[in-house]
């Protein structure tokens, strides 16, 4: 999902090279000040390149921006769909999110929803662009989930798509409110809630079950009870 200009000379490995550079290095101030508090100096000294060559890959602002917005897409999009296409994806992906909650205590929000609360109202081309790359997120998350489903361990009424797009919102919701918490707690609660209500194997299904056996709480996808968590002290 690159923002690019067809009318542009197509970039030299070099040069391909000292854009990407630029790209990260302003993806890493922006997420830790903001777009308002980055400026193109601030980049250019990061990324270690002259305002010739600034100039060169960037014109404007805006456009840097952009190629930002989709840095960070594609970054989350492909590192977590390799998570999500593998064995026990869903809960590896559990893993790994809160594991870098907890490790950042959620600074700077979600890397791509951050800059949607930034731009959205300010930016239209931004917003597009943003909530294109949370269209891709969802997908991601959905080819999980449809698999799940296909296994049955989903509940047959519940659309994968659906549920994928109630996911994402829960983590964009459950990131904000680690971010002023500073706590990743209420991320892990919310993640873990809606994962130990919406994924399920119901016992009656496992072979075996009889009438004998009534059904008991539905088992879960090895994910820990949320309700069974020990608080910390204080």
């Amino acid at each position: 999902m690159v923002n690019e200009t067809s009318d542009r000379p197509r970039l030299t490995p070099k040069g391909a090279r000292t854009r990407a550079r630029i790209v990260q290095e302003a993806a890493a101030l922006i997420h830790e000040r903001g777009v308002a508090g980055t400026t193109l100096e601030d980049v250019k000294v990061a990324a270690e390149v002259s305002g010739s060559q600034m100039y060169h890959y960037f014109p404007d602002k805006d456009e840097l921006v952009q190629a930002v917005i989709d840095y960070q897409a594609d970054t989350i999009v492909t590192h977590q769909g390799r998570v999500l296409s593998s064995a026990n994806g869903v809960e590896a992906w559990r893993n790994m999110v809160i594991t870098a909650a907890k490790l950042t205590k959620a600074k700077g929000g979600c890397p791509l929803g951050s800059l949607g609360g930034q731009l959205a109202e300010s930016d239209p081309e931004a917003r597009a662009l943003i909530a294109a790359g949370f269209d891709q997120w969802a997908a991601v998350i959905g080819d999980a989930l449809r698999s799940l489903h296909a296994d049955g361990k989903l509940p047959p009424d519940i659309d994968p798509d659906d549920l994928a797009t109630t996911l994402l919102a829960t983590l964009q919701g459950g990131l904000l409110l680690a971010q002023v918490h500073r706590s990743a707690r209420p991320f892990e609660t919310a993640v873990d809630t809606l994962l130990a209500l919406a994924i399920t194997l119901p016992d009656q299904a496992r072979p075996g079950r009889s009438a004998a056996h009534p059904a008991r709480r539905p088992r879960r996808l090895g994910l820990p009870d949320p309700a069974r968590r020990t608080r910390p002290p204080g």
